[in-house]
C-alpha cells in the first residue's frame, strides 16, 4: 500500500517553469505536490522517474490516462511481474507483507483469482452491512469528540490533535467492530497501525514487526472463529468460502489484513485532508455548516466527494506492472515496467474538471478516481464515505468554531509514496456547553 520515503529529492530541478521539471518527492514536494503534477500534467504526462526507493517507475498523470491505465488488463497487480533488478527486490508493495505471507490480497492479484476472491469479500462486505453499522460509527465518532471535550475540563477553551485523537482511532475502531476483533484486542491493532503509517518514523523495522505481529494474530483469530463463527466480516469470510468457493487459511489471513490495513488509513487522511481543505478555504467550511445546521445533507454528500477529489488519501494507485509492451500517453511501456497512476493529478486535470484547483463543495458530475476505477475499484468506499460524513458533520455541528492551533505553513505531511496524509493536525476550539 505505501512505502518508505526518505527527504532526498529524487528527481530533477524544482523550479516548475523549468524545462526541466519540477522535483518530485522532497519534503516541499510533500507539502503541495500539485503545482509538480501540473507540470507533469501538460510537458509530460506519461512520466519515467527514479523513485527514493531507487525503483523507476512510470507516473501517469493526464485524467483520460490515468482512467485507461486504472482498467487496462496488460497491467497487473501482481509482483511477479516487475522485472526488477536485485536491489529494488520487495520494494514495490507494504514493508513485510512478503516475509509475513500476505501477498495473497486483491492488491496483489489478477483474474481469475481476483474475480474469485472479491466475490467472496463483497458477499460480506455489502452494501447493506454498511448501512446496518452508521449507528455503531456515530456512536464511535461521539465518543472520540466527547473525550477531546472532556481533556478540557474546565478550561473554556480546548485543544487537540485531530489526527491522533480522532481522525486515526475512529477508522481503526471501525474496522475492528466490523472485521470481529475483539474490544479487548483492538488497542493492539491501534499500536500496530499506528507504526504502519509512520512511513518510516519509527523504529528501524518497526513497520515489518507490526505487519508479522498482526499476520499471526489474524490466523490465530480466523482458527478461533471457524469454532465460533459470530456477526462479522471474518465469519461471513468464513461462511461464504465454506458455502462453494474456496479461500484458502493464506487467503483469509490476507484479506482480513489488507481489509483492515486499507480500511483505516485511507479513511485517516480523508478525515483529516478534508478538515484541512475546510481550514483553508473558509467561504467553503461555511456553506457546509450552515447546511448542516438546517437539517440537510446534499452538500455533505457532494462534499466528501469533492474533497476525495481535491485532495483525497490515496495520492498514487497501488503498483502496476506491464505484462506485454504498451503504448501509454505517447509513451512506450516495455514488459515489468512499474506503472503508478497519480490519482492527485488526475483529479485535477482541466481537461476533466472545471477550475479544478477551486474547492466547491456542490461540484457536480464529479466522477473522481480518488477510489480507483475498474475491477480494483476500492471495496471499501462506502465504509469510508459514511465514516468520512459522519465524522466532518459531527465535528463541525459540536465544535462550530474548530480552527487551526498553528500556522498552515507548520503543518507536516507524511512522506509516503501511496498516501497522502498530515502528521499532525492540532485545533483549538471553544468548549461547548453541556
Amino acid at each position: 500500500m505505501h512505502e518508505q520515503t526518505p527527504a532526498a529529492p529524487a528527481d530533477v530541478p524544482a523550479d516548475p517553469s523549468s524545462t526541466e521539471g519540477p522535483t518530485l518527492f522532497d519534503w516541499e514536494f510533500a507539502t503541495d505536490p500539485y503545482p509538480a503534477y501540473a507540470w507533469l500534467r501538460e510537458h509530460s504526462p506519461v512520466h519515467r522517474t527514479k523513485l527514493p526507493s531507487g525503483v523507476e517507475a512510470w507516473l501517469v498523470t493526464r485524467y483520460a490516462d490515468a482512467r485507461q491505465a486504472l482498467a487496462d488488463q496488460r497491467l497487473s497487480k501482481n509482483p511477479a511481474h516487475h522485472a526488477e533488478p536485485a536491489h529494488a527486490k520487495g520494494k514495490t508493495g507494504i514493508p513485510g507483507e512478503r516475509k509475513a505471507e500476505l501477498m495473497t490480497h486483491l492488491l496483489n492479484i489478477d483474474p481469475p483469482d481476483h474475480t474469485r476472491l472479491r466475490r467472496l469479500v463483497s458477499k460480506a462486505f455489502t452494501p447493506r452491512r454498511v448501512a446496518e453499522f452508521t449507528p455503531r460509527v456515530q456512536e464511535l465518532t461521539d465518543h472520540l469528540i466527547d473525550k477531546i471535550v472532556e481533556k478540557a475540563g474546565d478550561a473554556r477553551d480546548g485543544e487537540a490533535d485531530l489526527i491522533h485523537e480522532f481522525a486515526f482511532p475512529l477508522p481503526i475502531y471501525a474496522i475492528c467492530e466490523m472485521l470481529g476483533v475483539p474490544r479487548e484486542d483492538q488497542d493492539d491493532f491501534r499500536d500496530w497501525a499506528g507504526m504502519m503509517i509512520r512511513h518510516g518514523g519509527g523504529p528501524r523495522g518497526g513497520v515489518a514487526r507490526s505487519v508479522k505481529q498482526m499476520r499471526t494474530y489474524l490466523g490465530e483469530l480466523i482458527h478461533r472463529k471457524r469454532e465460533d463463527l459470530g456477526n462479522d466480516l471474518i465469519s461471513d469470510l468464513i461462511r461464504a468460502s465454506d458455502h462453494g468457493d474456496h479461500l484458502t487459511e493464506a487467503e483469509a489471513t490476507a484479506m482480513a489484513f489488507i481489509l483492515l490495513f486499507a480500511g483505516f488509513e485511507t479513511t485517516v487522511n480523508l478525515i483529516g485532508n478534508g478538515l484541512h481543505a475546510l481550514f483553508m478555504n473558509p467561504d467553503q467550511r461555511e456553506r457546509l455548516q450552515a447546511s448542516l445546521a438546517a437539517g440537510e445533507s446534499d452538500l455533505l454528500e457532494t462534499g466528501i466527494e469533492e474533497l476525495l477529489r481535491y485532495d483525497g488519501p490515496v495520492e498514487l494507485a497501488t503498483w502496476r506492472f506491464a505484462t506485454e509492451p504498451m503504448t501509454l500517453g505517447g509513451e512506450e511501456i516495455e514488459v515489468g515496467d512499474p506503472v503508478l497512476v497519480v490519482l492527485a493529478a488526475a483529479d485535477r486535470d482541466p481537461e476533466r474538471f472545471a477550475d479544478p484547483d477551486t474547492l466547491d463543495l456542490s461540484r457536480s458530475d464529479n466522477q473522481h478516481l480518488g477510489y480507483g476505477h475498474g475491477i480494483h475499484y476500492c471495496l471499501g468506499a462506502p465504509l469510508a464515505r459514511l465514516e468520512g460524513q459522519t465524522a466532518l458533520a459531527s465535528l463541525l455541528t459540536r465544535l462550530p468554531d474548530l480552527e487551526l492551533a498553528v500556522p498552515p505553513e507548520e503543518l507536516r505531511w507524511r512522506g509516503g509514496l501511496i498516501m497522502r496524509g498530515l502528521r499532525t493536525l492540532p485545533v483549538r476550539f471553544a468548549v461547548p456547553n453541556t
